[in-house]
Parts: structure tokens; C-alpha cells; sequence
């Protein structure tokens, strides 16, 4: 089964940018949203191995979708985009735990390489709760 992917961003060209990207160049199944609320909708309900999410938007912003995240999963990594990075704003992001924080406009090699990382760092964290948890099981 691949990975999930959840894109937020409230503009509609940049959501197809990134899920056409992320489309013709991995396997990865791509959902898409410009609108924050749902998106936490279906993180409650669905599961997803990576979510992109823009930090401004209108009503909730990517810092707040990125405590939501954190309070339900440790484990899923975050990419913040945005066209208003500052270094406040990253440092904010990165002590909250997002996995990268990315200025617009970015290159799509950057973009993918940063998808690809964090996948690889997520299955590297669950199979070693997986092994930590078959190693107490044995004890």
C-alpha cells in the first residue's frame, strides 16, 4: 500500500502543483485540500505518513494544523511551505517538530527530495517501535 500524502494549502494552483509533482514522479497516494478545517477532519479520521501543509491561511494556519499533528502522532513529519518564511517563523516550526519548513518558491528536486527524507525517516522510526516492541515482548 503506499504512502499518504496530505497537502494544505489555500491556494487551488498550488495544490495542483504539488500533487502533479509528487504525482509523475512517486508512488505515494496524494490528497489534497484548501481548506484547514477539513484537513483536520481527516487527519483525526485517516491516517497519513506525511502531511505538507502552507503556514498563512485563512481561519487556521499551518502551525496550528501542526499541533493538531503532534497531539494525535509524534511520528508523522510535517513540511511546512510558505512565501512569508522568516527565520522566527522556521524556528517556531522546527522547536514544534516539523520535519523541514520550505520557502516558495522551491524547486521540484527540492520538494522531492524532502517528501523522499521524511518517508525514509518515518519507516525508520516505526520499525524501530516495532522492534523495541518485539524485543519487550520477548524479554
Amino acid at each position: 500500500m503506499p504512502e499518504r500524502i496530505l497537502i494544505i494549502d489555500d491556494e487551488p494552483d498550488m495544490l495542483v502543483l504539488l500533487s502533479m509533482i509528487i504525482k509523475g514522479k512517486t508512488t505515494y497516494e496524494v490528497v489534497s485540500t484548501s481548506n484547514p478545517y477539513e484537513a483536520l477532519e481527516w487527519i483525526k479520521k485517516d491516517g497519513f505518513d506525511l502531511v505538507i501543509t502552507d503556514l498563512k491561511m485563512p481561519g487556521l494556519d499551518g502551525m496550528e494544523i501542526l499541533k493538531t499533528i503532534r497531539e494525535r502522532d509524534e511520528d508523522v513529519p510535517v513540511i511546512i511551505i510558505t512565501a512569508y518564511g522568516t527565520v522566527e517563523s522556521a524556528i517556531e516550526a522546527m522547536s514544534m517538530d516539523a520535519f523541514d519548513f520550505i520557502t516558495k518558491p522551491f524547486r521540484k528536486e527540492q520538494i522531492l527530495f524532502t517528501i523522499d527524507k521524511a518517508i525514509k525517516w518515518l519507516k525508520t522510526i516505526r520499525e524501530n517501535k516495532m522492534l523495541k516492541q518485539q524485543l519487550s515482548k520477548d524479554k
